[in-house]
């Protein structure tokens, strides 16, 4: 890049010396890229923020107890949240541009949805992370306010669960629109989307039933009736990857080091022996050790995983032994490995599922929960090349999908407990998004629920205190530089002034 800016300064020089701004205008514009904005550009832009951006990291999955990261000691496989940030909602600028470039009538309903859900989208994820946040006042910069007040949470739950309302509408009066590599620019999908995206929120605001303003159960049970929402794998808001530069699956080896460094955690791989479930055999690969040692890689004996909490010399000893799994070396051997999805069927089904078992519907808990492992099962099988070395002789056939979610061990035990029902919804959902990204979803569903239940070791900890797991991230220290009296004030309302990873927000209480 200095490079470039020199020459482009020589050529300035120049151009100067000759008089000719023509020519320099010229030689610096470059054919192949677009020098206008357009709304489906920024759409594009959009969309992808919120897919290939936002996607959860591994950084997501240690902190969800999947994945253990053994190249050094990581913060988010202890327990370490650190400081939230606010630079993901910079992208919303383009939100009004992308309004304002879209023509009239139906085109624009449907830019304009599309802005809002984004805007839901991201500022619902922030306030999870955080609590209180600018919202009404946020992105008002340019007509000069620099130092936003904070919004409660309750108010920013309540202006997502509006623009959500709104986009639907809107989408629902709009039209096919350019720009969009999800969807096509299908509105249909769009409020599935949309509306699915609702009742996550909706979940998320369980302990809050009793709030007129919210209407919690009222809104859940109108969507799952009578709005569109997810009704099979393909309406998954996901990301496709492709072999070509910039478009390949985000494990692949070329060029990655990540997998030489993971090991399998005991959460997934204990819960899946336990259930006998071959996702086991599409998730992981055998302990080498143990294949050596003449067991089968169709064995379940043959795979292992360890507990994410235990010390970091404890690991690194198992590490160096080699007697564990690792990731299945599908996801490093494919380019275009398996889409990974922010929202997919069966994370709604299984919202469903908890819905009715909330009794926020009447629709039935078991079928809902049934159709989510289905859908999970035939995500994996399906996006999985027939080969021994990916599923280890133990394939997903539909006969077999029936016959797991028909089993004792699997199926909802209808008779037992709501809690125990709900562990099962959850524990299911959280096999569902194993490398799938969708970003934190592990932490914050053990959050709300308290299920899948993790390890916590005082010893490896790095929460204080160390017999604790955080729930929330700190604010960003930007904000505590730049905008003191604002945050200062949302800390004091909320946290009686200490900003501190174990205050509980208003949506936990």
């Amino acid at each position: 890049m200095k490079f470039t800016w020199k020459k482009y300064i020589l050529v300035a020089v120049a151009g100067l010396s000759l008089g000719s701004c023509s020519n320099f205008d010229e030689i610096n514009t470059n054919p192949n890229a677009a020098t206008k904005a357009s709304a489906p550009m920024l759409a594009s832009t959009l969309i992808l923020d919120i897919t290939k951006n936002s996607l959860g990291s591994i950084s997501s999955m240690m902190n969800g107890k999947s994945i253990i990261r053994m190249e050094f000691p990581e913060n988010a496989q202890y327990n370490y949240l650190g400081r939230a940030n606010f630079d993901g909602l910079a992208v919303l600028n383009n939100v009004d541009k992308m309004i304002e470039l879209s023509p009239d009538g139906a085109y624009k309903n449907s830019y304009t949805a599309l802005g809002k859900f984004v805007k839901a989208y991201k500022f619902f994820w922030l306030s999870m992370q955080l609590g209180d946040i600018p919202y009404a006042e946020a992105l008002l910069g340019e007509k000069g306010t620099l130092n936003p007040k904070y919004s409660t949470q309750k108010e920013v739950m309540v202006g997502v669960l509006n623009e959500l309302e709104e986009a639907d509408k809107l989408f629902a009066s709009g039209i096919k629109f350019d720009g969009d590599p999800i969807y096509n620019g299908d509105i249909t999908k769009w409020r599935k989307l949309v509306n699915s995206f609702e009742l996550q929120v909706l979940l998320n605001l369980y302990r809050k039933t009793g709030d007129a303003d919210l209407k919690v159960k009222e809104r859940f049970n109108t969507i799952a009736t009578t709005k569109p929402i997810f009704e099979s794998n393909a309406d998954n808001f996901q990301l496709t990857y492709a072999d070509l530069a910039g478009q390949r699956y985000p494990f692949y080896k070329l060029g990655n080091t990540t997998r030489i460094y993971t090991m399998m955690t005991n959460v997934v791989v204990d819960k899946l022996k336990a259930l006998e479930d071959y996702r086991l055999f599409y998730y992981a690969d055998p302990s080498p050790i143990r294949t050596a040692k003449g067991a089968a890689i169709d064995s379940w004996d043959s795979y292992v995983g360890y507990d994410p909490s235990m010390v970091y010399s404890e690991l690194s000893t198992i590490f160096g032994g080699k007697d564990y799994s690792n990731v299945n070396s599908r996801y490093l051997e494919l380019a275009n490995a398996e889409p990974v999805y922010v929202l997919s069927y069966a994370m709604v089904k299984f919202m469903l599922a908890e819905g009715a078992l909330r009794g926020w519907t009447t629709s039935s808990a078991s079928t809902h929960y049934t159709d989510g492992i289905k859908a999970s099962m035939k995500f994996t099988a399906g996006y999985t090349p027939d080969n021994e070395l990916f599923h280890h002789k133990r394939k997903m056939t539909d006969a077999y999908i029936d016959a797991y979610v028909a089993s004792d061990k699997v199926k909802l035990k209808t008779t037992a407990s709501e809690a125990v029902q709900l562990e099962q919804i959850i524990t299911q959902r959280y096999l569902s998004t194993f490398m799938l990204h969708a970003p934190f979803d592990a932490f914050f569903e053990n959050r709300r629920t308290g299920f899948p239940v993790f390890p916590i070791n005082p010893k490896s900890n790095l929460n204080v205190p160390s017999d604790k797991f955080p729930v929330r991230w700190i604010y960003p220290q930007k904000e505590l530089d730049y905008n003191t009296t604002n945050v200062n004030a949302a800390i004091q309302s909320q946290y009686s002034g200490n900003d501190d990873y174990n205050q509980s927000m208003w949506i936990l209480k």
